[in-house]
């Protein structure tokens, strides 16, 4: 049995949040208005990041100006090039690691 998709409107998420801040509780207010926990808390997080003026986009069109577009693409590339790093740390590691194996044989 699958679950029907529910289509929301931005002042209702809008609302939602207001009022799970208000209860103090996410719980209680996703059980006042019958919707997930997992929608509400994106919905919060999401108000929180971009506020009211960007917030709940409509399939991921985010109006955001040149220099946002610029930041977010330099901070995705920080983060592939840190996962690199790490990834290359680990290889140094292994690699070190059985030179001096190989050296005390």
């Amino acid at each position: 049995m699958s679950k029907q998709r529910h289509s929301y409107t931005k002042a209702f998420k809008q609302k939602a949040v207001e009022l799970s801040y208000s209860n103090g509780s996410i719980k209680q207010t996703c059980k006042d208005l019958d919707i997930s926990i997992s929608s509400l808390s994106r919905w919060r997080h999401e108000l929180n990041q971009y506020g009211n003026k960007n917030s709940f986009p409509r399939k991921g069109n985010l109006k955001l100006t040149d220099q946002e577009r610029e930041i977010l693409e330099l901070k995705r590339k920080l983060k592939d090039s840190e996962l690199e790093n790490e990834i290359l740390k680990k290889a140094v590691s292994i690699f070190s690691k059985s030179d001096k194996r190989n050296i005390n044989l």
